[in-house]
């Protein structure tokens, strides 16, 4: 463990952990003997240790596939989750017919916005929302079938692209199903991308159509008009204003609701899809340069979901989901219409107003999961890592009894959890405080866009009371597949090692306009994905990411370093919000980039006794002495090898977020950009300059 509270869960007391176990189990017998004998521990534990998926072929190099499709080798994987719903639009066809009257899409009231002066002089706009307002499924339905009729209206032609540059919210999706309907394939970009990037996808796609919001036309988008030459019409999915005066002649500006007025005249034709045709070609983030734009069929969407949907224990209608992700990423995009396909709610959020203490919900009002009380919820590491850093924070300032019983409760729990037992005692005294930060009714979380720690899953399993699932996948595919080469090799002991390749109907058909060797086809016709991705194979069929063939930095002694496993191992410290590792072939040791956490930091500084403004005490050497020996105490804790931690650390006073450009927007770092943004830093570190 690297968590730096004095009081990490895992170092009580042995004797108190015994006493408070039994005083539990007394408890527990008198108040819960019917639930005990009814809690199935055994088959708990015994489908804990099933083997989840094992090899076709035999061979320790796979190809691997889930124990559970394994009904004869020749059976081919699951595609569809409903008879005859093959295509997007037909899903969404499926949810209005099953479920016309039940809430489909939620959006919360803004009742009032206001500017609040912070300490350092800062001004954050802060808004007090009010209830949900839901659109049914029948509505939504309708909605996105006048709006592509009035897209068409506009001279939008089917198999022609249409762009949707906009935050994620309830008309992103109305937009997407009226794509889907009317067969225009949907070019997604992140709305965090930077000016260069949007012309290129916006110019490569061949845009006539654009569909964004208000405030990324004015930000982002009216900069390059004049780089579009091909654009004609912008629709804005805001009701007001209704003028939009100032813009290059040749471009129109549409009101999403004219649009929609438009299509809800007599049906222009459309042109349904084929399951072979391109829904979506989605730009990548642009982690390692500019962004790709990678085609996905309705056919590798539909295989996607399914296998999602396969995964996520007595999905409903009765379930409700949040949903805050960048829609332009494909863990967003599979999460919401798996919950279409099966009518569940989803209720519109934003990482700055998710919870009562996001940074635009005025102090004493509630975030949206406290108002929404969502069953379902997918979350990136670094909104999972903040909460855990913020709940181990709050336990450190707890009073000697408090902290001792919460600690007492979490290894507790953990050691039943191991057991197959649940334990509601300690749920309903102990962690429902915790639990409420996420609404309270969270049952299924599931995180990906990049590797979790376990040291935050393990808490999040205990604390949130729900399982925690890692999802690994990539826009260019989604599912697990195979491994093979790169330095790990599949006869590895004990466990099969190499690149994970990924193949299945859910694997794309490649890069928009551009050839690609990471995409291969077999000898009987199966298309395979190689992720990049180092993957080792345990004997209960359990896939494990441990390294990325690109993070790996070969020193000048030969040893090699994995960047990712560094920063995972670090990024628990509690005085760290962000931290890049970083290595150069011809020298002998890593050094590090960090951004600290301010409450953290500020303490120490004023036990220090330095005062200043924060970016004085981030540029103070004594301050990056302190924390570089915090950070080789937990490296150390962690057994990392000495030539694996950071010799020399730089702190950033600048968070890093997907608008520095420095992360994307899965908050993934953007090595190329933080390399040339510290390069000054480099050179002192390695120079000693």
């Amino acid at each position: 463990e690297t968590s730096h509270p004095s009081h990490k869960p895992d170092d009580m007391n042995p004797l108190l952990l015994q006493v408070f176990r039994s005083v539990v189990w007394v408890y527990s017998v008198l108040t819960f003997l019917p639930w005990y004998l009814l809690s199935g521990a055994g088959v708990n534990l015994e489908r804990s240790r099933r083997v989840k998926a094992r090899s076709v072929s035999g061979r320790p190099a796979g190809p691997y596939r889930a124990t559970d499709q394994l009904r004869g080798i020749q059976q081919k994987l699951v595609s569809s989750m409903h008879p005859g719903v093959d295509t997007l639009d037909k899903v969404m066809e499926h949810g209005a017919a099953r479920f016309p009257r039940r809430d489909c899409l939620g959006t919360r009231e803004v009742l009032s916005e206001e500017d609040e002066l912070q300490p350092n002089g800062k001004v954050f706009k802060k808004v007090i929302l009010g209830e949900y307002k839901w659109m049914s499924y029948e509505e939504t339905y309708q909605a996105a079938v006048h709006f592509g009729s009035g897209l068409a209206a506009l001279g939008q032609k089917p198999q022609c692209n249409i762009a949707i540059f906009c935050e994620t919210r309830a008309e992103w999706m109305i937009a997407a199903q009226a794509g889907f309907i009317y067969n225009f394939p949907l070019v997604t970009l992140y709305a965090t991308l930077g000016g260069p990037a949007i012309a290129h996808g916006l110019n490569e796609t061949e845009i006539t159509h654009i569909v964004t919001s208000k405030d990324l036309l004015q930000s982002r988008l009216k900069a390059i008009l004049l780089e579009v030459p091909r654009l004609q019409h912008i629709i804005v999915v805001d009701s007001k204003p209704t003028s939009w005066p100032g813009f290059p002649r040749g471009i129109m500006v549409h009101n999403m609701d004219a649009v929609q007025e438009l299509g809800s005249r007599p049906n222009n034709s459309k042109e349904e899809p084929l399951p072979s045709d391109t829904a979506v070609i989605m730009y990548t983030s642009g982690s390692t340069g500019i962004p790709k734009g990678v085609m996905i069929s309705h056919s590798n969407i539909i295989a996607g979901i399914t296998g999602m949907a396969e995964r996520i224990p007595n999905l409903d209608e009765t379930d409700t989901y949040i949903g805050y992700l960048p829609l332009a990423h494909v863990l967003e995009l599979s999460a919401e219409m798996v919950c279409i396909s099966h009518g569940c709610r989803i209720g519109y959020s934003s990482p700055q107003t998710l919870a009562d203490q996001s940074t635009k919900i005025k102090k004493g009002s509630k975030g949206d999961t406290s108002v929404l009380k969502p069953t379902l919820m997918a979350a990136v590491p670094e909104i999972m890592d903040r909460i855990y850093k913020n709940v181990m924070t709050k336990v450190e300032e707890m009073s000697s009894v408090q902290r001792t019983l919460f600690v007492l409760a979490y290894n507790y729990k953990m050691e039943q959890i191991s057991k197959g037992y649940s334990t509601p005692l300690c749920d309903r005294l102990v962690f429902k405080k915790v639990r409420s930060l996420l609404g309270g009714h969270i049952r299924v979380l599931l995180s990906g866009g990049a590797p979790l720690s376990a040291a935050t899953q393990r808490f999040m399993n205990i604390c949130l009371c729900c399982p925690v699932g890692q999802g690994y996948g990539l826009t260019e595919t989604s599912g697990a597949g195979t491994i093979s080469e790169s330095g790990y090799y599949s006869t590895d002991k004990p466990n099969p090692r190499g690149e994970i390749l990924i193949g299945g109907p859910n694997v794309t058909m490649g890069y928009y306009k551009k050839q690609s060797e990471d995409f291969l086809v077999d000898a009987s016709g199966q298309r395979w994905f190689c992720t990049g991705d180092i993957g080792e194979f345990h004997t209960d069929g359990c896939l494990k990411i441990i390294d990325r063939k690109k993070d790996l930095v070969k020193l000048q002694a030969g040893e090699y370093v994995s960047l990712g496993k560094v920063e995972a191992v670090l990024k628990n410290c509690s005085f760290v919000d962000n931290i890049c590792a970083y290595a150069n072939s011809d020298q002998s040791y890593v050094i590090g980039f960090v951004v600290p956490n301010q409450k953290q930091l500020t303490i120490l500084a004023e036990q220090r006794g330095l005062r200043g403004s924060w970016e004085e005490i981030c540029n103070h050497p004594e301050m990056e002495r302190d924390v570089l020996r915090i950070l080789t105490e937990a490296a150390l804790s962690a057994k990392l090898e000495r030539f694996e931690i950071p010799k020399k650390i730089r702190l950033s006073a600048e968070p890093w977020t997907p608008e520095t450009g420095l992360v994307t927007d899965a908050f993934k770092l953007k090595r190329k950009e933080l390399k040339s943004h510290y390069q000054d830093d480099i050179e002192r570190m390695y120079g000693g300059k």
